[in-house]
């Protein structure tokens, strides 16, 4: 997410990065009730989680298990049968965690939202190559009807496994999007001289889910509505240097390179074959936070926010 002193740039890529043209409403099962997250409330306070000692998973990059994948990834057949076991893995983590994934999937689907994107789909856009990639067990890519239909309750379920150990959903999302949300508010106070976030941008964040922590935490802010490959990255780190205010803040949100958690996974190749983006190993030898620092942000920082994701914020220097 970007913010500024007066504006809030967000880059969350929620691990959907699907562009949602309507709105739709929430499930009944499932009720969240959004906080406000910043340090005066009674949300769970910040944790410190710890860092491993490597610098990027051993599998990722130029060795001989990532060769591997990638082989084994291009025969069809079995990569066809690895995905499909990870997404029923996935559906079934989900509800054993009182998500409905299947109920809020069809309730989008048996929507109107088909008569809807009629009126908001610009058909002159082009979009980049990158986004046409299957990514996430989506034969079409996440610009699809039913990678939008999932996103909200494949985030709520990724957001599950981070913090398995919550006792409920609800207190998963505070423990996440509040270390998130305190992250954002402590360095913009430090070095933005504490002013008034007016204008908040997000940028490659999904459906917006995250957006309504946004809302909710700076009500008084305009709001303006993930891995990807490192030329795009690179591009939407100067963007927003470009777009934000001098003293502006921006916030970068995904998978930790250093997450012990993570590393764990990595060692299970039903995993790893079967919901791995296709830039996986691009944004794990990406340095983030030097690109970040080359086109002119200062006070580059980054934090566990949960044992999975890191938060990486900067400003743009007055």
């Amino acid at each position: 997410m970007a913010a500024c002193t007066t504006t809030l740039t967000s880059t969350y890529p929620n691990h959907n990065n699907v562009i949602s043209k309507t709105q739709r409403k929430q499930p009944k099962k499932l009720k969240l009730s959004i906080k406000n997250m910043g340090p005066s409330s009674n949300a769970l306070t910040m944790e410190s989680y710890e860092e491993g000692k490597l610098e990027r998973p051993k599998w990722s990059g130029e060795t001989p298990i990532s060769r591997l994948v990638g082989a084994l990834i291009s025969f069809k057949p079995l990569y066809s049968l690895m995905k499909f076991g990870a997404r029923q893995a996935l559906i079934s983590t989900a509800e054993k965690s009182n998500i409905p994934w299947r109920e809020m999937t069809r309730e989008v689907l048996e929507s109107e939202v088909y008569k809807e994107i009629e009126s908001v789909q610009n058909p002159d856009i082009v979009y980049p190559d990158y986004y046409l990639n299957h990514f996430h067990a989506y034969d079409e890519g996440n610009l699809s009807w039913l990678a939008a239909a999932e996103a909200e309750p494949a985030t709520l379920s990724i957001t599950k496994r981070a913090i398995p150990e919550a006792d409920s959903i609800e207190e998963t999302m505070e423990i996440v999007r509040g270390n998130w949300i305190r992250a954002i508010e402590k360095h913009h106070q430090q070095y933005s001289g504490n002013s008034n976030i007016q204008d908040i941008l997000g940028i490659g964040c999904s459906v917006g889910f995250s957006t309504k922590f946004l809302v909710n935490k700076f009500p008084s802010a305009n709001i303006t509505l993930h891995e990807c490959p490192a030329r795009a990255t690179v591009n939407l780190v100067k963007e927003a240097f470009r777009l934000l205010r001098p003293g502006g803040t921006i916030t970068i949100t995904d998978n930790s390179c250093k997450s012990k958690i993570l590393r764990v996974l990595a060692r299970d190749s039903f995993f790893r074959l079967s919901v791995a983006p296709p830039f996986l190993d691009e944004y794990y030898l990406l340095d983030l936070e030097g690109a970040m620092k080359e086109v002119g942000f200062v006070h580059v920082h980054t934090v566990l926010t949960d044992p999975r994701h890191r938060t990486v914020t900067a400003t743009v220097p007055f």
